[in-house]
């Protein structure tokens, strides 16, 4: 099985929250798709990373979680870039993580 991660900006890069109706179309697509997401938003995670050796950016960020059974590559590409675009993004993560349930 696979567990694919969704890191999700909470904030423009002019420091506005994203509107709530754009993290419920990403909770619709993925339950649409593929019956179920868990989503991360009450408490945003906290990223940091370096622009150069002397800026660190910070990022609040959202996490969206979907398990599967086999991992469209086309699909996740895609719709990685179209996330990245509707979150005015340079990169956008979305990972694939292998997992066995107990």
């Amino acid at each position: 099985m696979v567990l694919v991660q969704i890191l999700l900006p909470l904030y423009t890069n002019e420091r506005q929250l994203f509107p709530d109706t754009q993290y419920e179309q990403v909770r619709e697509t993925l339950m649409e798709r593929f019956g179920g997401v868990t989503a991360y938003q009450r408490s945003p995670a906290l990223g940091h990373w370096k622009q150069t050796e002397e800026v660190t950016i910070r990022d609040d960020i959202v996490v969206f979680e979907v398990m599967l059974d086999t991992l469209d590559h086309a699909w996740w590409h895609d719709y990685r870039e179209q996330l990245r675009l509707s979150f005015t993004q340079d990169k956008l993560i979305v990972r694939a993580l292998p997992f066995e349930l107990l």
